[in-house]
């Protein structure tokens, strides 16, 4: 496994707290924080990200909304990037560019999506930052019910590029 560095240790912490993540979201995320999305954990090589079902984040099926699903999904993956590029010298932007998805089951209760490829995502990071190249990344989230059955996979394809000084 790669190195853990003080950068990427210090947005766990940011994350970890719940009261400075709940701000960070309403700040940058406002549809996340309204959607009740939680960060429930966070490793150099994974992330979870749950979502309940609730009267905002419901349709009219009596479910939770794919919309909704799918910014669970991607904060799963997306905070990864988010750990691996925080304070980076260089910095590096990243963006979605390209997402698809598979629906499994309908969505009830609490939802856990977890992305596992945060080595993956930190040595593409490390590629963009020694070759100044822009390089992208698939992320695959799985999102899992309470009673452990799978719901819903999502592939998000980020775009990470170290920025020129």
């Amino acid at each position: 496994m790669a190195h853990q560095t003080d950068n990427a240790t210090a947005f766990r912490d940011l994350v970890s707290s719940p009261v400075k993540f709940r701000l960070f979201m309403l700040a940058r995320l406002p549809m996340a924080y309204m959607a009740d999305l939680r960060v429930t954990s966070l490793k150099h090589e994974a992330a979870t990200v749950s979502i309940p079902y609730k009267y905002l984040n419901k349709n009219p099926f009596n479910s939770i909304y794919f919309a909704c699903l799918s910014m669970a999904a991607e904060l799963s993956t997306g905070v990864l990037c988010m750990m691996h590029v925080h304070k980076s010298k260089p910095a590096v932007s990243m963006l979605v560019v390209h997402m698809e998805a598979d629906f499994t089951k309908k969505a009830v209760g609490k939802i856990f999506f977890t992305c596992q490829d945060g080595e993956q995502i930190y040595e593409a990071i490390g590629q963009t930052k020694a070759t100044g190249e822009g390089v992208t990344v698939i992320a695959t989230s799985t999102g899992i019910d309470e009673n452990g059955d799978l719901v819903a996979t999502f592939r998000y394809t980020w775009s990470l590029k170290a920025k020129r000084k």
